[in-house]
């Protein structure tokens, strides 16, 4: 296998870098001036699903200078691809139009719908590599079972109705998890095979469970998945503030993602061939001055030693980020000399 050029992808590998690769969580989103102009009036569903506009906004991060680009579209592509249409509700987020209430529901979702369900993803990722020509290297991402499941049953991160769920309907909550887990390994070996560079599996709500339902709904499908044939890229397991680093790192992804809660100058040591990706706070890049952002980032740049490492932030950019502060975060980055 030859050596790849881009800086996140011999990150990964442990390969030499000159300064660790950036890039961050909802890099493309509301909190950039010029994603809500090319939004405009859209919907949300409506922007997200026009392959054109996606792509254009998937690269606007680009000019602040980060190493890879991110594909934009919602963490619901797989289920709506599945058959289970959304809106969106303002202050709940995606609501299904049809709740899962049974073991039929679950059966009437397609675990390996067709690439043309999800063609808009496909288009966008065939305009954005088209677009960069090798330049960065292209993310995709799906929603891992847990959370794709809370958003399925319609509560969203309402633990105590997912728990009332399970209680009444445990063979439905497996068979739903076991069929979310079949189709996000059929939706990432598709995007695998049509070009995309790595990708990141996103079980944002799991890091509140407890750690035997941890055990039970997060890890076993983080490992189907992470062990999927097909899916021939890198992978990075992102679980929010997840309390279970070892089960994170038990599940086989090649990177981990880390929130504050995390010292990553001390699993540096621990775990010197494990790569990780982390772990400014997204809250400081929200709330922060630009001289604290930079400052920061810093630190983490320190605490990561230079190998093995890809900077981002602890979860996505909040939609008040001021623009500055995320312009300082990345240039904190490339200026980084190692000291």
């Amino acid at each position: 296998m030859s050596e790849p050029r881009h800086l996140l992808l011999r990150a990964i590998r442990g390969l030499p870098v000159p300064r660790p690769p950036v890039w961050a969580m909802r890099q493309a989103g509301r909190w950039d001036p010029e994603f809500n102009r090319l939004r405009s009036n859209l919907t949300f569903y409506e922007f997200s699903e026009n392959a054109e506009l996606s792509a254009q906004a998937s690269l606007l991060p680009k000019r602040f200078g980060v190493d890879a680009i991110i594909l934009f579209y919602d963490i619901t592509t797989l289920t709506v691809a599945m058959g289970q249409r959304y809106k969106l509700i303002p202050d709940r987020g995606p609501v299904p139009d049809r709740p899962i209430r049974s073991a039929a529901d679950v059966q009437a979702l397609n675990p390996h719908p067709d690439a043309e369900r999800f063609g808009h993803v496909t288009r966008i990722l065939e305009l954005v590599k088209r677009e960069l020509a090798g330049e960065l290297p292209v993310l995709v991402f799906a929603g891992a079972p847990f959370t794709l499941a809370s958003y399925a049953l319609g509560v969203g991160k309402d633990l105590t109705a997912i728990r009332r769920f399970v209680q009444e309907q445990p063979g439905t909550w497996d068979a739903l998890l076991e069929r979310l887990a079949e189709a996000a390994g059929h939706f990432l070996a598709v995007l695998a095979r049509q070009g995309a560079d790595a990708y990141q599996l996103f079980d944002s709500w799991a890091g509140e469970l407890t750690e035997a339902e941890y055990l039970q709904w997060a890890l076993p499908w983080h490992r189907m998945i992470f062990q999927k044939a097909g899916i021939n890229i890198p992978s990075i397991l992102f679980v929010k503030e997840c309390p279970y680093l070892e089960h994170m790192l038990a599940a086989g992804a090649d990177v981990i993602s880390l929130g504050t809660r995390h010292d990553l100058a001390a699993l540096r040591r621990q775990y010197p061939e494990q790569a990780f990706q982390g772990n400014v706070s997204d809250e400081l890049l929200r709330s922060g001055t630009p001289e604290q952002v930079a400052e920061a980032t810093r630190q983490c740049l320190r605490a990561g030693g230079g190998h093995r490492h890809i900077v981002n932030l602890s979860h996505g950019l909040d939609r008040e980020t001021p623009v500055a502060n995320f312009v300082a975060f990345v240039q904190a980055v490339r200026e980084y000399s190692g000291q």
